[in-house]
């Protein structure tokens, strides 16, 4: 009896003297990381094209100092949007070069990238311009990079020939060239690259917009590799379910990646007329179904202002578009950490902003998710996992700290709660 009663004690005070050593002396919770806010763009590049004005008026206004009021209206009302770039599409002809320099002026002023996508005018014969070849049109892209390299800065993306199909030897599709027009693409590839390599500039010359059928044609994998691993298309299409289903049809087809050079609605021949409301309507169904397209790097609207898929009116009146544009294009993002109640992280925990949105964390209890900024897209956040209770929290543009409790505790984990309450307050 004596003996089992020293048993007992010398195991009562070893017991004792763990549960102390542990209340006391343990670390607590695991430290916290502090996690930058990270990028809230779904995608890397996106653009607005101002095309009506930055091409078609180029010579009308080409003396006109007043016009760069409009110049600079546009351009800042871009750039309010979110947008990354503006496409200029004001030709590379030397006569063009100051209205050029005054719409890239604007552009920097607002710390937009630019999208030069303008071409010589006599590849299609604008402002009455004499026909050029494929020779001479390469020997003016080197000429115009190497002189006018102050036009240029890093993150710029210059493309020498948009939709190239339209000018010089013609369509492939009708002529049969194939492999000339692929060639000639990859001359142009080279040039590009050789001239912006000679100024000492990293702007992307791998766009290389083309209407779909010519890409469907032109850009098989072989070709999209050696052109830099991007297929450019400009594509107008009857609904958001069509854009959605070809874009992922280019990028298996090409095994590149994808930017929508063009895309945007109504085009009457093809959507009708619209209403504000329903070009609206019809953008932010496009977006939605746009967001899950793995391999789609980048997107500009055709067009700001002037034609049927307008943007802004005339006057510089913003259209219903423009607000749903800039949900996409400047989404809110949420970020944070999911634990329980001893600091420990939850993996694999569901995070949610209404139906269309969610995101599951990682093994260190991380998520980030991006919501467009659309008044039926939900600011609460449900989290939840498997032997948990589900929270609702509203969401917030800064690291959050959600704690989850379990439905069920164990007498070991009640205990291990009570240990860092100790903690905490003794």
């Amino acid at each position: 009896m004596k003996r089992f009663f020293w048993f007992f004690l010398s195991v009562f005070f070893v017991l004792a003297v763990s549960f102390f050593t542990v209340l006391f002396f343990s670390s607590g919770e695991p430290a916290v990381t502090i996690y930058p806010k990270p990028n809230a763009k779904w995608w890397t590049f996106q653009s607005i094209d101002t095309m009506k004005h930055s091409r078609d008026l180029a010579r009308e206004k080409l003396h006109d100092a007043s016009y760069d009021a409009v110049i600079d209206r546009e351009v800042r009302s871009i750039a309010e949007t979110g947008a990354t770039h503006v496409a200029i599409a004001t030709p590379y002809d030397e006569e063009f070069a100051p209205y050029l320099a005054r719409w890239v002026s604007a552009a920097r002023t607002y710390h937009l990238g630019v999208w030069f996508r303008g071409n010589f005018s006599g590849w299609e014969g604008w402002f009455g311009y004499p026909n050029i070849s494929r020779v001479d049109h390469l020997a003016k892209t080197q000429t115009f990079i190497r002189k006018h390299k102050d036009l240029f800065r890093d993150g710029d993306v210059f493309s020498a020939c948009p939709e190239c199909e339209n000018g010089g030897p013609g369509d492939p599709r009708s002529t049969g060239d194939a492999d000339g027009y692929r060639k000639f693409l990859k001359d142009e590839y080279a040039v590009m690259q050789a001239g912006f390599e000679a100024i000492g500039k990293h702007v992307a010359v791998n766009f290389f917009s083309m209407n779909g059928d010519i890409a469907r044609l032109i850009m098989d994998r072989d070709t999209t590799h050696a052109l830099g691993g991007t297929v450019t298309v400009d594509h107008y299409v009857k609904t958001p379910e069509n854009l959605a289903t070809d874009a992922g049809n280019f990028i298996k087809h090409s095994d590149g990646v994808l930017v929508l050079g063009e895309f945007g609605a109504p085009i009457p021949d093809i959507n009708g007329d619209m209403t504000q409301a329903e070009q609206s309507g019809w953008l932010r169904d496009t977006m939605m179904r746009l967001i899950p397209i793995s391999g789609l790097e980048g997107m500009n609207y055709w067009t700001q202002t002037g034609s049927s898929t307008a943007l802004w009116e005339e006057d510089g009146r913003p259209r219903m578009a423009v607000a749903t544009l800039k949900a996409f294009f400047r989404p809110r993002v949420f970020f944070g950490v999911v634990r329980d109640e001893l600091g420990m992280p939850i993996a694999n925990a569901s995070v949610s902003a209404g139906s269309d949105f969610s995101t599951k964390t990682n093994q260190e209890g991380y998520f980030e998710l991006r919501v467009p900024d659309v008044a039926d897209a939900s600011n609460t956040l449900s989290i939840e996992a498997p032997g948990f209770v589900l929270e609702r929290l509203p969401g917030e543009e800064a690291q959050m700290s959600v704690i989850l409790s379990r439905t069920r505790e164990s007498w070991w984990f009640r205990l291990e709660k009570w240990m860092k309450h100790a903690r905490e307050t003794w």
